[in-house]
């Protein structure tokens, strides 16, 4: 039957038994038929004669991996066929090796290859091998470091507001900078207090006697003792400067020629000089006020701005402890959700329905859980550390030792707002748009100033003086005159002799009674204004380069220009505060509804998870994952609340109106 079989199959083109057979061409009795290579012009013989070997050792090895394929006689028509495709298939990896095999001998006869590199590795220390912590080792016990559990202090958020400004150590230190640009603007306007100025002192002199006209025989002596006191000062307007000098002596001495002797000559005079070009605008005293008061509103916009990035501050603490209290609660939700199902799997191990495995599985998920609620635990201190920063007192304030809980309604309405009325919002409130136009105004001043320090100083001066004196007399006969007397007499004594008319006496020099008296005559004779003098002119001032001037003019026409260039910054960047904050507010109401609806979603697969499981279509492991995945969606849902609530205060100190939104009135004076 076989035989018969051969022979039909013999006359089949594909019984692989003649010539035309590709089975035939390819495998003969298990081996390959020697063939002749073709020797080509640039190929070498030996090429071709180790490539014959490399193939038919290689052919070899796939007839021994392949195994003996049977003749088609013994497996018939179909048979065969498989045979023949084992045997293509083969015969290509015999060739595929052959020719990789033949190419790399071909390299490395033309070229050698190049010897392998040494891996090169860095030695580094063992450290801790094989360590395991004790999992035996029970759980601290969950409490707060410095905080009484058990005495809880509410606290609204306006509250927390109130106490921070209140409080607050920054805010502190902007109220003070308010009082001490209070005291510098009373320092400046100072410079228009009068000064007043005395003197007193007493001189001797004695000089000799150098002339006939001296009065004295070989010297002069004077006394005086000498009061001079001045009252000086600014005026407040038109850079004058007036001047009130006022002087008493009582002099003495030995000269003939002194009719009074002791007396009391006073002075008092009143001077005035007005600018008439430089200073008469302004001057350094004028300008000096002007940016105190600056200065003082500057502080005040700086105070403004402290308490509405305090205000900020408090809002996102307070809403981040919100956030902390509300994700502890979740954590430790989880946990006893972590803990009844591994109560659950037990039962079910027990029952048979479980393996033990999916126990270990609960118990990782309860680790896990009780490592999220000391973490939730330590977010909790943290937070409610910096909202007690931000509103305790001092380091002694017993809200440290309480308890914070947040009573507002975490529920904000978010308010609706367009960009155009943000940014003009933002215009009109922001605190740094107005110490901008504060340091162009001083800018201003600044080149007033030194413009006007440039002009030539033409002054217009003038005074107007009193006098008075008095004193005791000292004779009544003239010393010019003594000596002619005497000489008078004897003439008309020989005159009467000769019968000849008498000299008539010269008149007598008196001193007006006016003058005969104390210090007080002579205050009165001042006073009367008997006795004047006065004086005007012009003074002139021309420097002749005044670099001085022009520097610091330049000075403060760049800073002009850069000020103005800082506050074309400043508008865009709040343009672009403004912007970000009402995109992140529309993000933040985004997020917050996905994940609203996530956590709708996660607690419906949850349960039906937990369905599952008992019904045995589910695993322990799906349901560890929907237990966790709801874990999460609840934290993601109250942070989207909170993030939607810090995104209202971030909105709102962008448009500068933090303080009328929290209902807050800053008085700093």
């Amino acid at each position: 039957m076989i035989e018969s079989r051969r022979k039909r199959a013999g006359l089949s083109p594909r019984s692989g038994r003649r010539e035309n057979s590709p089975a035939l061409q390819c495998w003969v009795d298990g081996e390959l038929p020697d063939s002749k290579p073709v020797k080509r012009a640039t190929e070498h013989w030996s090429v071709h004669a180790e490539l014959g070997k490399l193939l038919s050792s290689a052919l070899r090895t796939v007839n021994q991996a392949l195994g003996f394929f049977p003749s088609d006689e013994s497996l018939g028509y179909f048979r065969s066929s498989a045979s023949r495709t084992k045997l293509a298939l083969g015969f290509a990896i015999a060739l595929l090796v052959a020719f990789t095999s033949s190419q790399a001998s071909a390299q490395s006869t033309v070229s050698p290859s190049p010897s392998p590199v040494p891996d090169q590795t860095l030695a580094a220390p063992s450290v801790a091998i094989d360590y395991r912590a004790n999992a035996a080792k029970p759980l601290p016990s969950l409490s707060r470091v410095g905080v009484e559990t058990n005495e809880q202090r509410p606290l609204r958020l306006r509250e927390a507001i109130a106490m921070a400004l209140r409080n607050n150590k920054d805010i502190e230190v902007a109220r003070d900078n308010v009082s001490i640009a209070e005291a510098d603007l009373l320092s400046a306007r100072g410079a228009y207090d009068p000064r007043f100025s005395a003197q007193s002192y007493y001189e001797k002199i004695k000089t000799p006697a150098a002339s006939f006209l001296s009065g004295a025989g070989t010297a002069v002596e004077t006394a005086d003792v000498t009061a001079v006191t001045r009252l000086e000062g600014l005026a407040p307007k038109a850079g004058g400067a007036y001047r009130l000098d006022f002087s008493s002596v009582r002099s003495t001495s030995n000269s003939l020629f002194t009719a009074l002797n002791p007396q009391y000559p006073t002075a008092l005079t009143f001077s005035f000089t007005q600018p008439l070009m430089r200073g008469r605008r302004i001057d350094v005293p004028r300008r000096q006020i002007e940016v105190a008061k600056k200065n003082l509103s500057l502080t005040d916009a700086q105070f403004r701005q402290r308490a509405i990035d305090v205000i900020t501050n408090v809002q996102r603490s307070y809403w981040d402890l919100v956030f902390a209290l509300r994700n502890l609660q979740i954590q430790r939700n989880a946990l006893q959700d972590a803990r009844t199902q591994l109560d659950h799997n037990r039962r079910l191990v027990s029952e048979g329905s479980l393996a033990p495995i999916d126990i270990v599985a609960a118990e990782t998920q309860v680790a896990n859980f009780e490592q999220a609620e000391f973490t939730a635990l330590e977010d909790v201190n943290r937070t409610e550390n910096n909202l007690k920063n931000l509103i305790a007192e001092n380091q002694q304030s017993p809200l440290w030792n309480a308890s914070v809980v947040p009573t507002d309604d975490v529920d904000l309405t978010p308010p609706q707002v367009s960009l155009p009325d943000a940014m003009k919002a933002a215009k009109e409130n922001r605190q740094e748009l107005k110490q901008s136009d504060l340091a162009r105004e001083i800018n201003q001043l600044d080149q007033r100033l030194y413009r006007d320090q440039t002009k030539p100083q033409i002054d217009l001066v003038g005074s107007y003086g009193l006098v008075g004196n008095a004193g005791t007399q000292t004779a009544t006969t003239s010393p010019f005159t003594a000596s002619s007397d005497q000489l008078r007499v004897r003439v008309n004594k020989l005159s009467v002799l000769a019968g000849l008319q008498e000299l008539a006496a010269p008149p007598a020099t008196t001193i007006s009674p006016d003058l005969i008296g104390g210090y007080g005559q002579s205050l009165s004779n001042l006073g009367s204004n008997q006795f004047n003098n006065f004086r005007v002119g012009v003074s002139i001032s021309l420097p002749l380069r005044n670099r001085t001037a022009e520097g610091q003019l330049g000075h403060a026409l760049i800073e002009g220009k850069r000020i103005a260039t800082q506050r074309e910054q400043l508008e865009q960047l709040i343009q672009v505060d403004v912007r970000n904050a009402l995109q992140s507010l529309t993000t933040a109401e985004a997020r917050l509804r996905s994940a609203a609806v996530a956590r709708e979603n996660a607690e419906q697969q949850y349960e039906s998870e937990k369905r599952k499981l008992d019904a045995g279509q589910s695993t322990v492991f799906l349901v560890l994952e929907r237990q966790t995945a709801l874990a999460n969606a609840r934290g993601n849902e109250l942070r989207g609340q909170t993030d939607l609530n810090k995104a209202i205060a971030e909105l709102q100190r962008a448009t500068g109106n933090s303080l009328a939104a929290n209902n807050v009135t800053v008085s700093v004076r």
